[in-house]
């Protein structure tokens, strides 16, 4: 995925000032399309800037356990194949 010009908390706060200015003027001060912010607007909706750094740590923790978990699950597939064999 194309990293982003812009943090999530930077994305917000355009969002916000979208919100109480004309999108178009908004979009030409940051130098981003109209379309942008329309997208922006659909993944953060009203979210506040503190809510995205809760999402992203959130995400970062799940991975972190989706990996562990993984490994278990490997470690005991490693585990059943060893006591399956016959010596």
């Amino acid at each position: 995925m194309r990293k982003s010009r812009y943090t999530d908390e930077q994305m917000v706060k355009i969002l916000r000032e979208a919100d109480r200015s004309p999108v178009a003027d908004v979009a030409k001060k940051h130098g981003l399309s109209e379309q942008t912010i329309y997208v922006w607007r659909k993944r953060f909706g009203t979210m506040t800037a503190d809510e995205t750094k809760r999402l992203r740590a959130l995400e970062q923790e799940n991975s972190r356990l989706k990996k562990l978990v993984a490994e278990r699950d490997l470690e005991i597939e490693v585990m059943k194949e060893i006591a399956a064999k016959k010596w």
